[in-house]
């Protein structure tokens, strides 16, 4: 297993040589690689799909209501921890591949989608968690299309990067469910998916100015 300075490295050689002096990332990451060093034995991929399983159970308890949606939200944080995981065990043990690169975003983009699903389930109107949703998957897909374009770099990074997405959507749904016998939960998942929505458009508008740079012929 790399040390933890190394795997910081090597994750900003794989994404584009993001920076990882952030305090966010850094911490983000850090917390994935003191995760995955006792675990260097287990598959990448099966934390993948554990990762993916458990963001879709948290559909289940937001859909309850109630004092379920604290569930749902421990749910959602437990899914970013082991999205993580499988990218430290990937590059941490020397066994990431383009291959697992891509699936692993993929599996990101679903799991945003069952983040999206919790919320309207949960009490927030369907336009505004498809917004949620749709603005989870736009800088990303961004990304993807300018380095398509040929640009070698993931562009600035955002307020609206992948560790808020999950915060973001767990500290909604927990913060119902405390809510939930004075009849709040409702407003408070709608409040957080509009929160939300609005950390997603300034994250584009962030990125988009960024990139156009990068793509300035």
């Amino acid at each position: 297993m790399l040390s933890r300075d190394e795997y910081l490295a090597a994750w900003s050689r794989w994404h584009g040589d993001t920076p990882t002096d952030r305090p966010l990332v850094r911490g983000w990451l850090t917390i994935a690689w003191t995760l995955a060093r006792p675990l260097a034995g287990l598959p990448p991929l099966a934390a993948t799909a554990l990762g993916l399983l458990v963001a879709l159970a948290a559909v289940g308890p937001a859909a309850a209501g109630g004092h379920w949606l604290i569930a749902a939200g421990i749910l959602v944080a437990l899914s970013g921890l082991l999205d993580s995981l499988d990218g430290a065990l990937a590059i941490g043990t020397g066994r990431a591949s383009r291959r697992g690169f891509v699936l692993d975003s993929v599996v990101d983009r679903l799991t945003e989608a069952a983040y999206a699903a919790a919320l309207w389930v949960g009490g927030a109107p369907g336009w505004l968690a498809v917004a949620f949703g749709a603005l989870c998957w736009l800088p990303d897909y961004l990304r993807a299309r300018a380095g398509q374009a040929g640009v070698a770099e993931t562009g600035a990074l955002s307020v609206w990067e992948r560790p808020t997405r999950i915060a973001m959507t767990g500290m909604t749904l927990v913060g119902a469910g405390v809510v939930a016998g004075f009849g709040f939960a409702g407003p408070v998942v709608t409040s957080g998916a509009a929160v939300g929505a609005l950390l997603g458009a300034v994250g584009v508008v962030q990125l988009g100015n960024s990139l156009r740079r990068m793509l300035t012929d």
